[in-house]
């Protein structure tokens, strides 16, 4: 078996951490254009806990992108997929719907500390196997003028909490307690545990 895989992820981030600890994969885009039916619906259930979403997303984006792998022929190899999930107070906040939102969010963190919950998943003909990493991050205060500045970069609206910790809101954060790949929207620790079990080699 060829020590290779799929990531089922347009991430531009998740891919550059993958090449960071010289894994072999191929992107296996799953649709998320608005005018077409999506191939993973990422809405929370109701009463939902913010774990059991990220773990859900996770596994069906792999599984998910296992079974587009098996439709169009591709070469058998295990699937990656990964959710990330800023989490306040209990409360699951996403990628924003538009600037006003990315704003509420924003605001909502000022001065905050919240967690940043990333599951990843890999699916193989062993089956699925799911991790979850946990980071705690703080941040300053931001004022509103802050918070216009950094809209306007347009570097917020495709991150979970309106945000990218590898971009310029680095700034805004004054503590963070966990794994820093975890927050940017992929755990390598944990994945590589994963990819190992399936007999995907970091180091050969």
């Amino acid at each position: 078996m060829e020590n290779r895989i799929y990531l089922a992820s347009r991430s531009p981030r998740r891919q550059e951490l993958l090449k960071q600890i010289g894994v072999d994969f191929m992107v296996l885009p799953l649709r998320e254009a608005l005018q077409r039916i999506p191939d993973v619906d990422e809405t929370p259930l109701p009463q939902e806990p913010p774990r059991e979403y990220v773990e859900r997303i996770a596994r069906v984006k792999a599984e998910t992108g296992r079974k587009r792998m098996s439709e169009r022929g591709w070469a058998d190899f295990p699937v990656l997929g990964a959710d990330t999930a800023v989490v306040l107070n209990g409360r699951i906040f996403g990628k924003p719907e538009n600037p006003l939102h990315a704003k509420q969010m924003l605001r909502a963190l000022s001065g905050q500390v919240h967690e940043v919950l990333t599951a990843a998943a890999v699916a193989a003909g062993n089956g699925t196997r799911v991790c979850l990493s946990r980071s705690s991050v703080r941040f300053r205060n931001l004022s509103d003028q802050e918070i216009g500045h950094y809209l306007a970069c347009n570097e917020a609206y495709d991150k979970a909490g309106a945000y990218a910790i590898q971009g310029r809101a680095a700034v805004f954060i004054s503590e963070i307690s966990g794994s820093y790949s975890g927050v940017v929207g992929l755990p390598l620790f944990e994945t590589a545990q994963l990819l190992e079990e399936s007999a995907i080699r970091i180091f050969q």
